[in-house]
């Protein structure tokens, strides 16, 4: 058997919970998750932001990003136009911008709520050690 340090499993199992949060908030939206990241990285990122960014942003697959974007113009909520070199930039239709407007602001605004929730020293300890330990995370992981 694995001995497994009970820090790792308990920061394991607060990741996987809150990935599942956000699962059921893009279900309730009527949304995959991956179109969910889609939206809400064109509100971090700003519209015109490549599918490039969007999936290092959120750390996944250019094809399922791809798809999610083909999927959200094919409801005529995006548009693509050329970019730099073969890259597109992404930008919302009108029909887009009430799509991010109704169904990510919202959350966007949940998620400051909780975080306000925080005083500003434990918003500031939380960033700290979560850095320290997704820098160290990286880099052991990387010796592999």
């Amino acid at each position: 058997m694995f001995t497994q340090r009970p820090e790792i499993k308990e920061l394991n199992r607060l990741y996987r919970a809150v990935d599942e949060v956000y699962h059921e908030v893009a279900v309730k939206l009527g949304l995959s998750d991956s179109a969910f990241s889609v939206l809400y990285a064109l509100a971090e990122l700003g519209d015109g932001c490549t599918q490039k960014e969007i999936a290092a942003l959120f750390s996944m697959s250019k094809q399922t990003i791809h798809s999610s974007v083909k999927g959200l113009a094919g409801k005529g909520c995006l548009t693509l136009v050329p970019g730099p070199g073969r890259d597109r930039r992404i930008l919302l239709t009108p029909a887009g911008r009430r799509l991010l407007e109704e169904k990510i602001a919202p959350v966007i605004a949940l998620e400051n709520r909780a975080v306000e929730g925080l005083s500003p020293q434990e918003r500031q300890t939380l960033l700290a050690l979560t850095r320290k330990y997704a820098e160290s995370h990286i880099r052991t992981l990387n010796t592999l």
